[in-house]
Protein backbone atom coordinates (compact mmCIF):
# COMPACT_ATOMS: atom_id res chain seq x y z
CA UNK A 1 0.00 0.00 0.00
CA UNK A 2 1.03 3.04 -0.80
CA UNK A 3 1.43 5.97 1.40
CA UNK A 4 2.69 10.01 1.71
CA UNK A 5 6.09 8.83 1.33
CA UNK A 6 5.35 6.31 -1.46
CA UNK A 7 6.16 3.21 0.27
CA UNK A 8 5.93 3.62 3.82
CA UNK A 9 9.57 3.21 4.59
CA UNK A 10 11.02 2.74 7.62
CA UNK A 11 8.51 4.50 10.15
CA UNK A 12 5.92 2.26 9.52
CA UNK A 13 8.24 -0.80 9.86
CA UNK A 14 7.72 -3.19 12.55
CA UNK A 15 11.27 -2.53 14.09
CA UNK A 16 10.51 1.19 14.67
CA UNK A 17 7.32 0.51 16.94
CA UNK A 18 9.31 -1.91 18.50
CA UNK A 19 11.87 1.19 19.11
CA UNK A 20 10.09 2.97 20.23
CA UNK A 21 7.81 1.33 22.68
CA UNK A 22 11.12 -0.01 24.14
CA UNK A 23 12.42 3.94 24.24
CA UNK A 24 8.74 4.26 26.39
CA UNK A 25 9.63 2.13 28.56
CA UNK A 26 13.34 2.89 29.30
CA UNK A 27 12.12 6.54 29.50
CA UNK A 28 9.08 5.89 31.91
CA UNK A 29 11.46 2.96 34.02
CA UNK A 30 14.15 6.21 34.54
CA UNK A 31 11.24 8.84 35.71
CA UNK A 32 10.39 6.08 38.33
CA UNK A 33 13.55 5.56 39.43
CA UNK A 34 14.40 8.93 39.79
CA UNK A 35 11.04 9.48 42.02
CA UNK A 36 12.31 6.69 43.92
CA UNK A 37 15.71 7.28 44.78
CA UNK A 38 14.30 11.31 45.92
CA UNK A 39 11.91 9.57 48.02
CA UNK A 40 14.39 7.71 49.82
CA UNK A 41 16.93 10.08 50.32
CA UNK A 42 17.30 10.95 54.52
CA UNK A 43 15.57 14.35 55.22
CA UNK A 44 18.27 17.54 55.49
CA UNK A 45 17.70 16.96 59.52
CA UNK A 46 18.62 13.06 59.26
CA UNK A 47 22.08 13.46 57.05
CA UNK A 48 23.08 15.77 59.88
CA UNK A 49 22.35 13.81 62.66
CA UNK A 50 23.91 10.85 60.69
CA UNK A 51 20.67 9.33 60.39
CA UNK A 52 20.36 7.92 64.33
CA UNK A 53 17.93 9.17 66.40
CA UNK A 54 18.60 9.34 70.29
CA UNK A 55 16.77 6.67 73.17
CA UNK A 56 14.17 8.81 74.59
CA UNK A 57 15.68 8.36 77.86
CA UNK A 58 19.04 8.84 76.48
CA UNK A 59 22.14 6.74 77.80
CA UNK A 60 20.80 6.61 81.46
CA UNK A 61 17.28 4.95 80.08
CA UNK A 62 19.42 2.14 78.34
CA UNK A 63 21.55 1.48 81.36
CA UNK A 64 18.88 1.14 83.73
CA UNK A 65 16.66 -1.23 81.81
CA UNK A 66 19.86 -3.25 81.24
CA UNK A 67 19.61 -3.39 84.76
CA UNK A 68 16.25 -4.40 85.51
CA UNK A 69 16.35 -7.18 82.77
CA UNK A 70 19.35 -8.56 84.75
CA UNK A 71 21.77 -7.88 82.19
CA UNK A 72 24.08 -6.59 84.69
CA UNK A 73 24.77 -6.53 88.26
CA UNK A 74 24.34 -3.69 90.86
CA UNK A 75 28.00 -2.81 90.51
CA UNK A 76 28.23 -2.74 86.94
CA UNK A 77 25.10 -0.23 86.94
CA UNK A 78 26.48 2.20 89.85
CA UNK A 79 30.11 2.16 87.62
CA UNK A 80 28.36 2.75 84.39
CA UNK A 81 26.06 5.77 86.10
CA UNK A 82 29.18 6.90 87.52
CA UNK A 83 30.84 7.23 84.36
CA UNK A 84 27.97 9.12 82.72
CA UNK A 85 27.70 11.60 85.39
CA UNK A 86 31.38 12.25 84.87
CA UNK A 87 31.33 12.61 81.34
CA UNK A 88 29.53 16.14 80.04
CA UNK A 89 26.83 15.88 77.48
CA UNK A 90 27.66 17.48 74.12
Amino acid sequence: MMDWNGDGGWAYSGGSYMLMILAMVIFWGLVIAAVVYVLRQPSRQDRTSGGIEPAHGGAQQVLAERFARGEIDETEFTSRRATLHAQPHP
